[in-house]
Formats: structure tokens, sequence, C-alpha cells
């Protein structure tokens, strides 16, 4: 490759090949988040665009951050009403330009609750799940979504973004699980479910 073929085609490639990397590297959990996998990988080696450029869905399918809180001492993980869906939510938000996803994570994690973003022991700076999500209602798109796991004390959340959401709930996983599934994030059950493996898996080392 010629110096001058590598800067036309470094910029995009090498956040593809980091995405790439960061897929590959999670362990499915069921035969949906294989196929979710799959169809991301496909996706990332394209040449699709990768970036939300324009609010509120162009393109039609982008790639998001999630970052689901954990306070491990009192086992509970946050979870936040976020005004436009209408639904429980983990925190997080869309993928900047070129930006690593873990990147966004520590940006919105100071944004929307207002605590500097630590990764969890369980996984480190690397998603633990992924999704891809087609929206409702207006508007409509799809969400590649990078599920990541952080550790707070809940006592630290004093504030939060009210512009994005309305409250926010600390909740058992146990209760994440009673919670009617159409007032969540439609994978959130699959989540806490492979989040109560990992962390099982975890003490047993």
């Amino acid at each position: 490759m010629t110096s001058t073929d590598h800067s036309l085609t470094a910029p995009d490639d090498q956040p593809r090949g980091h995405l790439l990397a960061l897929v590959g590297a999670i362990e499915s959990w069921d035969h949906l988040e294989r196929t979710h996998l799959d169809a991301a990988r496909q996706w990332i080696a394209s040449e699709a665009p990768l970036y939300r450029v324009r609010k509120p869905d162009v393109p039609a399918m982008h790639l998001v951050s999630y970052f689901v809180v954990l306070d491990a001492p009192r086992a509970q993980l946050l979870l936040v009403a976020h005004r436009k869906a209408g639904l429980w939510l983990p925190a997080g938000g869309h993928v900047e330009p070129g930006e690593d996803p873990w990147t966004t994570v520590v940006r919105e994690c100071r944004e929307e609750l207002g605590i500097e973003a630590v990764a969890s022991p369980i996984t480190g700076e690397q998603p633990l799940f992924l999704t891809v999500t087609p929206t409702q209602g207006q508007h409509r798109h799809t969400d590649v979504s990078l599920w990541y796991l952080l550790e707070a004390d809940a006592h630290t959340i004093t504030s939060y973004d009210h512009s994005e959401f309305s409250a926010i709930r600390w909740l058992t996983d146990e209760q994440v699980l009673e919670e009617p599934a159409e007032l969540l994030d439609p994978h959130m059950h699959r989540f806490t479910r492979k989040l109560q493996h990992a962390r099982t898996r975890g003490h047993g080392k």
C-alpha cells in the first residue's frame, strides 16, 4: 500500500477494525445474540455508514453505547425513564463519528449522571452484550448497541439529566426480571440474565 492509499483508507479502516475486534470478543449469550453479532460484524465490515450524523435517524442504522451501572454491594442496577423512548432503559448515547465506544460511555456518563465512568471488574472497558434493535414510533431506525457495565455507589448519583430522563430507579436483578418486558428496553431481561451468569462465573474463579 502506498502512503497515498494509506491516507485515504486509514481514517475509516482503523475504527472499523477496532469495532470488529470489540464485537468479536463478545461471547454470545443465546441464539438471538449470535444473530445480532453476525449482523453487526457484516454491517461494520461493509461500507455502510456507522455513526449518526443527523438527528434523529440519519443514517437509518447507527452505533450506540449503553452503560448499565451496577452498585455491587447492594446488587442493584440503575435504569432511567427515557422521555423520548417512553421506556426504562440503561443510560447511554450515540457514538460520535470515529469515536471509541468506551469514550462515548465516559462522556455520556458524565453528562447524564454527573459521575465518572468506572468500568466493572467483571468486564473492564469491554462491552458485555450487543443488540440490534429497530426503534418504534416516528423516525424509526435501527440501533446497534454495545452494552457496557459500570460500577458506582448509588449514593454518589445525586442528579441526572432531566431533559433526557424523567426518573431513575435502582433495581435488583430479580426486580428487573419481574418488570413487564414492554416497559423496558426489549433486551433488558436478556442482558440481566447474561449479567447474572457473568457474575456467577466471576465469583467461581
